[in-house]
């Protein structure tokens, strides 16, 4: 008689002994308990996203001012000359509060996993405002020679480390607030809220632009912008203090999962060894995300200008209409991500990149209003679906433990070598080649990218965080949450 092998008996075990095998997994897998269940009310994630979105809508403000004023800045902090190396130095300083980002991330990630979500947004958004506000005090190089470069470096370097542990802490936040079934949607309003910070900043920018004369918005118009932060961020703040901390981080705290004990046993380099096919997966998406992002937000200004000498007005015009349709559409998008998932929409929108790029970016060289426009506009809705569903998918990636940390890590890392050099990079990369299409190949590289992200990331829509109970909207579904496992 042939003897069975290990596998063949495993295999057959729940058909010769049923009953065990379900009591078995049932001790592995115990089912979930109406108070496992996490209800979230809708006025409450209401209150979680609003105080969320505006503390990233400011540190787009800040971003988005010095990427509309890169010229401006370009002369007043640098010295009289080439202007090529004027805007090319103040590229440079915007590049360089992103190498300090994941210094930031290293920093605010892992302590949110620690203390809480709630104390480090404050804190950074308290940080964010202040040293934007400095940005616009530093007298010019006129005045006080080197140290104005280099005080705008160094508050630029805190804007920098502040935003390290702001977009892991914010995505993170919402995602944990979110029902299952609507994390996409209320997702999605983090994004709007970078979309209004980057609006609002082209807008004030373009009405001191079209106002004040030259010689008037080289002297004192450009710090306006830079003031206005101060009020915002105070607004942010108070929105913040005002919320408790994510259900999913009290339940491990009233788990005791935060104790010290618990803290001192896994520190940054293990979250690297047990989460670095998550943080890769996560770095190759934000790349694909943050060259094509920055590349329409930030620099697409800089090379209409510049490059292509168009008006700087019209430019600025052109780009806010085009935020403004994206306003319009992100959470539709984000909605309609919760109901056929994540990585379709994903796939949408590096293919869209991939294929557009190229044609995009020569309807823009064509001058005219309309060509111009037609070629922002194809751009912006590649960019829609990754900007309606990045919040809510990279979250996901994680389990609740460490989510804070391993985001704002693999996040900024992301963003440091791939999107705040993207203006940099591109701007060179014409210098040296003489070829203005630069810009669509370098986006379609990162199409590439994000084409092979959401191809081999897991779908997460309608399913619960790895490590958090179940959330829903109302105590009905969670009920027959439990009831449908009796079934």
């Amino acid at each position: 008689m042939p003897v069975q092998s290990d596998v063949e008996a495993s295999a057959s075990a729940p058909s010769r002994h049923r009953l065990l095998w379900r009591a078995v997994q049932r001790r592995k897998n115990p089912p979930l308990r109406r108070s496992d269940i996490t209800v979230t009310e809708e006025r409450t994630v209401r209150k979680a996203v609003k105080a969320a979105a505006l503390g990233n809508a400011m540190e787009w403000f800040d971003f988005g001012i010095y990427s509309y004023l890169a010229v401006t800045i370009g002369k007043v902090f640098f010295p009289s000359g080439n202007g090529t190396a004027q805007v090319l130095s103040s590229l440079a300083t915007f590049a360089v509060a992103f190498l300090v980002r994941p210094v930031g991330g290293l920093f605010f990630g892992p302590l949110g996993d620690r203390i809480g979500r709630k104390k480090v947004l404050s804190f950074t958004m308290i940080m964010m405002a202040s040293s934007t506000l400095a940005i616009g005090l530093i007298p010019g190089y006129a005045a006080i020679g080197f140290w104005s470069p280099a005080l705008l470096i160094l508050f630029r370097m805190l804007q920098g480390f502040s935003t390290g542990g702001e977009y892991g802490g914010a995505s993170t936040f919402i995602a944990e607030y979110a029902p299952d079934k609507r994390r996409g949607y209320y997702g999605s309003f983090l994004e709007f809220g970078t979309l209004i910070g980057y609006t609002s900043a082209a807008g004030l920018v373009t009405i001191l632009t079209v106002t004040l004369a030259d010689s008037s918005m080289d002297s004192w118009g450009w710090r306006i912008p830079f003031l206005v932060a101060a009020p915002i961020g105070l607004v942010g703040l108070y929105l913040r203090l005002k919320l408790d901390d994510t259900p999913a981080f009290q339940k491990l705290a009233d788990e005791g999962s935060t104790n010290a004990s618990e803290r001192e046993s896994l520190p940054f380099w293990q979250v690297f060894r047990t989460q670095w096919r998550a943080m890769a997966l996560c770095i190759a998406l934000v790349a694909a995300y943050n060259i094509t992002d920055y590349m329409l937000l930030s620099y697409m200004p800089t090379y209409l200008s510049d490059t292509l000498h168009y008006s700087s007005t019209s430019a600025l015009v052109s780009i806010i209409i085009v935020m403004l349709v994206l306003m319009a559409a992100i959470t539709f998008v984000g909605r309609f991500s919760d109901r056929v998932g994540r990585k379709p929409v994903l796939m949408a929108g590096s293919v869209g990149f991939l294929v557009l790029a190229v044609p995009s970016f020569l309807l823009i060289k064509q001058g005219g209003i309309v060509p111009v426009f037609a070629g922002l506009l194809l751009l912006g809705l590649c960019l829609l679906p990754y900007v309606s569903v990045m919040s809510a998918s990279l979250p996901a990636l994680f389990p609740t433990n460490v989510r804070y940390g391993s985001l704002s890590i693999a996040f900024n890392i992301s963003v440091s070598l791939f999107g705040g050099t993207t203006p940099l990079v591109t701007e060179g990369l014409i210098s040296g080649t003489g070829d203005d299409l630069m810009p669509a190949y370098y986006t379609m590289l990162a199409a590439v990218v994000g084409i092979i992200a959401a191809a081999v990331m897991k779908e997460t829509a309608r399913k619960p965080l790895e490590g958090s109970p179940p959330a829903v909207a109302t105590k009905e579904e969670a009920i027959a949450l439990v009831e449908s496992q009796r079934s």
